[in-house]
């Protein structure tokens, strides 16, 4: 493509780009002819295996570039440089587990990061749409078993606490500085390219290394969590739906279906051929085999009906259980046309027919 084409494009920068989301929103504005500017931060890991995975690394409108997200010249630079149309911030510490153990780096980088971007591109950059990643973890259940955009927040962790304190800011920059700020309250979403420390990677790597002969037994903490899961490949689709609106505004983005830690685990099982059954309450609950499909059984003959390969481990909890159980995306539907379209069967399939194939490689 030529320099003259290429004046046409539009130019998005997307914070974390490395990460699960970030991944899947640069393939999809690729497809759209977008140029990408993608950021890691500095002197971190520059593992781009998620992008790898799509096809897309090496894309010739894609540049990765290292970006210091607390340094607000740095933004400054990023924004005066590039004059994106569009900044995608996904960037961030999303693990509930990892901010009780260090809070202050949680909050603080989060709190920083989307305050120097947000003032980068009012001083530079004030036509420039701003998407701020949102959570659902700034619910609670004791407002509303169903959560819309008007649900009371009340944050129980300090990841929420530092994402309630950034949809803040952005709604306060779209208010008194007319920026184009969007947030996107987003629910739980999941894919093959989700980090292995988060719980569904950890149940559906694990029901593929027992389904493969590779481990015995998972061992998790609260059974009985309920979260609203969708697919990420989905939810991207609704980030990018959010930033073409004519008006800035904020938008849960869910699958209105809720869901255990119990039953995501049995359906990652049945897709790695494990029928299970639950026995027993709290700390002793159990999950044992039930139905093994004969491809399983015959390359791990080891595995018996009857076999406990699931565990609770109380070590696993959390200090507070936190998070609404499921999201009401209807305005996201009305306003922008978006719907899922990944059922919480297919992404457990998905996910472990991606990690056994991970372990057959030994990847």
């Amino acid at each position: 493509m030529d320099d003259s084409s290429n004046l046409t494009m539009k130019t998005a920068v997307i914070t974390g780009v490395a990460g699960q989301d970030g991944a899947y929103l640069t393939r999809m504005l690729l497809d759209k002819g977008y140029q990408v500017h993608g950021t890691v931060r500095p002197g971190g890991s520059t593992d781009l295996w998620r992008l790898d995975s799509l096809g897309v690394r090496n894309h010739p409108h894609l540049h990765v570039l290292q970006h210091d997200l607390c340094s607000l010249v740095d933004s400054l630079a990023l924004m005066d440089r590039l004059q994106p149309q569009e900044v995608y911030h996904l960037a961030a510490q999303s693990s509930v587990a990892r901010s009780f153990e260090e809070p202050h780096a949680t909050v603080n980088g989060i709190q920083q990061g989307t305050l120097n971007l947000l003032e980068a591109i009012r001083k530079v950059t004030p036509t420039t749409r701003f998407f701020e990643a949102g959570t659902s973890e700034i619910f609670s259940t004791k407002h509303s078993a169903l959560c819309t955009e008007l649900t009371a927040f009340h944050p129980r962790n300090p990841y929420a606490l530092a994402k309630l304190s950034t949809y803040w800011a952005t709604v306060n920059y779209r208010e008194s500085f007319n920026v184009f700020g969007s947030v996107g309250i987003l629910f739980n979403h999941e894919s093959p390219l989700r980090d292995p420390r988060f719980v569904t990677r950890k149940i559906t790597s694990s029901a593929a290394r027992i389904a493969l002969g590779e481990a015995s037994v998972l061992e998790l903490g609260n059974l009985a969590a309920r979260r609203d899961w969708g697919y990420a490949g989905d939810y991207v689709e609704g980030i990018w739906r959010i930033l073409q609106a004519d008006q800035p505004d904020d938008f849960v983005l869910a699958t209105q279906r809720s869901a255990s830690v119990r039953d995501f685990v049995r359906l990652a099982f049945a897709g790695a051929g494990i029928g299970l059954a639950f026995q027993g309450q709290a700390e002793h609950e159990v999950a044992v085999v039930t139905d093994i499909v004969d491809g399983v059984a015959d390359q791990v003959p080891c595995l018996k009906l009857g076999q406990v390969v699931v565990r609770v481990n109380p070590d696993f909890y959390r200090p507070i259980e936190t998070g609404p159980s499921i999201g009401d995306p209807s305005k996201a539907r009305l306003a922008l046309g978006w719907q899922v379209s990944t059922s919480l069967e297919e992404l457990c399939k998905l996910m472990v027919s991606a990690d056994i194939a991970r372990v057959k490689s030994g990847g």
